[in-house]
Parts: C-alpha cells; structure tokens; sequence
C-alpha cells in the first residue's frame, strides 16, 4: 500500500488530468479488466464525499475502478456509519489516506444557512438531520461580518465545515486517533471547485 503522501500526489495529478481534459490510459484499462477486481481490492485512498452529483470522485481524481473507497453523504457530514465505513477500508484494506471532500456551492450548507435565517417547520426530520450536523460549525460565522456578505458566508461556511468533518473523523474514534498517532493515517480535508474542477488540499 503506498503511503499518505503518494496517495495525495496520485490524487493532485489526477485531477490536473480531470481539469485539462485528458485521462490515463490506466483508469481506462481498470474499467475494460474489471474481472481483476472480483477477488478484491486495495484503494489507495479513502474519500468521504458530498452526495452532489457533480462531484464524482473518481472522475474529478481520474481513477479507476479499485483505486478509492468512496463514501458519499449530503454536506459530507460524519456520523455513525460514516465514521464506522472510514474505519473498515482503513482497517481492511491498510489504506492510509482519508481525504474529506466538499465543494464550493454545496446545496447542504446553504440549506443549513437557509434554516438558520428562516426555521422552517416544514422541512422532512431526516434532512434536518443532516443540517443539524452543519449547524454547530456555521452558527458560530452568523456572529461575526459575514452575515452581510453572503457568498462569503457560504464559502466560509463550506471551508469550517469540511474542516469539522475532518476533526470529527480524527478525534470521533478511537481507533482512527490511534492509527493518526501512530503515523499510520492520514486525515485531511480538501475543497472541489465547481468554477474550476481543480482540488484544494487543505493540509
């Protein structure tokens, strides 16, 4: 398994390809050699990702099949089963990188900031959970200038929140931390642009 480092280098140069529109012939022989996979897989790189359908990992990464362990959720939120998926590929599969991937424009973030202006009584119990887990972190930007600007309110609330998402999953489990201290882990965030396909690695 190649280490965190690699893997985030696999990844830059992935999606400088997905940006200038061209794409390895290695992802395109993994999809034709499918069969290879049936026995099993090693993904270099765990991925928690928002559910938006323009932000496909494996395409935006130009990989191909067996090469990520996608997790995908609105506002790429951690709960429960995220956390507990991040641990199995970690586990399982010795991966050593977990990227947390949001984007700009995310819809779940500014449905978060919509209810925090105008609480809606309306909305279904299981998206509010999802905004529930959004909250925590961009309650706190309503306090500060922000709340007059709105695109920046939005871009500054996507930014904490990828960055929540990344200290839940570090300090959200025990053996996540543990694999964090021992150097056997890597956690970080990064941001998708919509405007650019490029990829912002928070590290």
């Amino acid at each position: 398994m190649i280490t965190a480092s690699e893997a985030i280098k696999k990844l830059k140069e992935g999606n400088q390809r997905f940006v200038s529109g061209v794409r390895s012939i290695d992802t395109i022989v993994k999809q034709i050699q499918r069969a290879d996979f049936i026995e099993g897989q090693a993904p270099f790189a765990i991925i928690l990702g928002c559910s938006d359908s323009r932000v496909p990992a494996e395409i935006i990464f130009d990989q191909g099949l067996g090469d990520l362990f996608v997790i995908r959720v609105a506002g790429n939120i951690v709960a429960p089963s995220q956390v507990g998926s991040v641990e199995f590929a970690a586990e399982l599969f010795g991966t050593q990188l977990v990227v947390v991937l949001g984007h700009s424009m995310c819809g779940a973030v500014k449905a978060t900031i919509d209810e925090l202006e105008r609480p809606s009584e309306e909305k279904s119990s299981n998206v509010l959970s999802i905004v529930d887990r959004i909250r925590p972190t961009v309650e706190p930007l309503f306090e500060t200038e922000l709340r007059n600007d709105p695109d920046k309110l939005l871009e500054s609330s996507i930014h904490a929140n990828i960055l929540a998402s990344t200290n839940h999953l570090m300090h959200g489990s025990q053996m996540l931390e543990n694999m964090v201290q021992q150097g056997k882990l890597k956690i970080v965030g990064a941001e998708y642009s919509l405007e650019t396909g490029y990829v912002n690695f928070l590290e």
